[in-house]
C-alpha cells in the first residue's frame, strides 16, 4: 500500500517503512510523530482511492528522525569586464520523516 501527500506545495509517494524529506515545519517541545491529514491518493491494487481533492479520512502517520541540512548551492552573481564579483551560497534545512503507518 502506498499514499501520495501533500504538504505545502509539494507532493511525495510513500509507503510504510519509507524515510523521506519534506520542508522544515516548527514542532512542539518533545514532539516525536507528524501527521499528514491531506492525502490526495491510496493506492492498493484494485483498492485503490483518488480524493477529490483529498481522500476522507485518510491521514498517514510519520516518525520524526531529526533536522537534517541538504546540499550547499552555490549563487554566483558576475558581469562582465565590469569587476563586479560576488559569490554567495546556501544549505536549506529539512525534516527527515519515517513513515509509520497509513490509515484510511
Amino acid at each position: 500500500m502506498y499514499a501520495v501527500i501533500e504538504d505545502g506545495s509539494h507532493q511525495y509517494k510513500v509507503a510504510e517503512g519509507d524515510t523521506f524529506e519534506v520542508q522544515r515545519h516548527d514542532l512542539d517541545e518533545g514532539q516525536t510523530t507528524f501527521e499528514f491529514d491531506h492525502v490526495v491518493m491510496i493506492g492498493d491494487g484494485a483498492n485503490s482511492r483518488i480524493g477529490q481533492p483529498y481522500v476522507a479520512g485518510a491521514k498517514v502517520i510519520a516518525r520524526i528522525g531529526g533536522e537534517i541540512k541538504g546540499n550547499k548551492i552555490h549563487i554566483f552573481k558576475f558581469r562582465r569586464r565590469k569587476g563586479y564579483r560576488r559569490k554567495t551560497g546556501h544549505r536549506q534545512k529539512y525534516l527527515q520523516l519515517t513513515v509509520e503507518k497509513i490509515e484510511v
